[in-house]
């Protein structure tokens, strides 16, 4: 992929992930809106849609955990 990557995350009080921040930008992008340019190839993420609950994005693997979007949001 060459999409923009994510370097940052916020979590609700549901600890579920709400937004993200992506590489270049100042402000956090909701998370709805990065599902959808994840699937347009403009962010370095994958779009997840389970078969029962809401869909979600996952960074792409890459051996770390450090830039999992769950980690993020808690720094």
């Amino acid at each position: 992929m060459s999409g923009k990557k994510i370097i940052d995350a916020k979590n609700n009080q549901d600890n579920t992930v709400k937004s993200v921040l992506l590489e270049g930008n100042k402000t956090f992008t909701p998370i709805d809106t990065a599902i959808a340019m994840a699937e347009k190839g403009q962010i370095d993420a994958v779009p997840v849609r389970p078969k029962k609950g809401k869909d979600h994005l996952r960074t792409n693997p890459g051996g770390k955990t450090s830039n999992n979007l769950d980690e993020l949001a808690k720094n």
